[in-house]
Parts: C-alpha cells; structure tokens; sequence
C-alpha cells in the first residue's frame, strides 16, 4: 500500500477528551495523531473534516452534541472533499461516536465515486474498536473495496507508530 497514491480524510477532535476513565485536555486530536503517522510512513496527502459548527470543548458538553448530530443526521462540514478520482487508497479515520462514525464523515463522504478504490479505515476509540466504522464505509463508499481496519486505543496515539507501519 505504500507505493499507492493515497489520501487520509480523517475527522479528530483536540479540546477535552476522554482517556481510559479520566478527561484531559489535548492540542491535537488522537485521531489526527494517528492520521499524521500514516502521511509519514506513506507519503499520502491528507484532508481534515472540520465541522462548520465547531462541537464544545467540554468532552460531556461535546458527546451529547454528537448525539444530537447523529439523530438529526445534520453535520455541515467547512469544506468538501477534493477530488478522490486520482487516489487509489484512501484512509478514512475517525474518533468512534455513539458506535461509530461521527456524522460529519458522512457528510464528507456521501456523493463521492468510490468505484475501484480500496479504503482503510482507522479509528482511535478509548474500548470500543473499530465499533460499526468498517461496515458503515461499506455502506456509504458504495463500489470500494473496505479492506480490514486498525483500531488504536486514543491514550495510546502517540505511541502507536510501529503498529500503524505493520498494518500497512
């Protein structure tokens, strides 16, 4: 997969978040972490979903607005995605919200041609794995190959490097 031209679009999330039962505040995203670890080692280009209403910055403040975005299914982003036709591999990466994706993904995601291209997802989680992210790709990157995901534990980001190489 390294050889492939590729691309990231990742959503992450810095401000108040959650690790392993207790809330810190962090700069970057978990998922942005991990995101910048796969353009290292693959040289991909990348793209970050940005919510056009930025989410608060308290982490309880901020899972029951993702909640209410999930419901609605109402998550403008700032900017859509660029053209994806040149891209073979395209890593999608996500924070896991309620189960799964947050619903700014889908808005980035939805109405793109995803014919002929392999994606990988990753998600950055503090217990819940992949969640539903692999079949939800599978859903909406209709004609895609979803080739098996990695799952970092969101505490771990930053030390995940070496584990991110071997699944690619």
């Amino acid at each position: 997969m390294k050889d492939k031209k590729s691309l990231i679009i990742y959503f992450s999330r810095a401000d108040e978040n959650y690790y392993g039962g207790s809330m810190k505040y962090v700069d970057k995203g978990n998922t942005e972490i991990v995101a910048e670890y796969i353009k290292e080692i693959t040289n991909a280009d990348m793209f970050k979903v940005e919510p056009l209403n930025p989410y608060p910055e308290s982490y309880m403040e901020c899972i029951e607005e993702a909640k209410v975005r999930t419901r609605e299914h109402n998550a403008p982003i700032k900017a859509n995605v660029p053209d994806i036709s040149s891209y073979e591999v395209i890593y999608v990466g996500s924070p896991i919200y309620w189960g799964g994706m947050p619903e700014e993904l889908f808005t980035a995601l939805k109405g793109l041609d995803f014919n002929g291209k392999v994606i990988r997802p990753f998600t950055t989680h503090e217990g819940s794995g992949l969640s539903g992210v692999p079949s939800q790709l599978k859903s909406i990157c209709e004609g895609a190959e979803v080739l098996p995901g990695i799952a970092i534990v969101g505490s771990y980001a930053k030390d995940s490097k070496s584990e991110i190489e071997n699944w690619i």
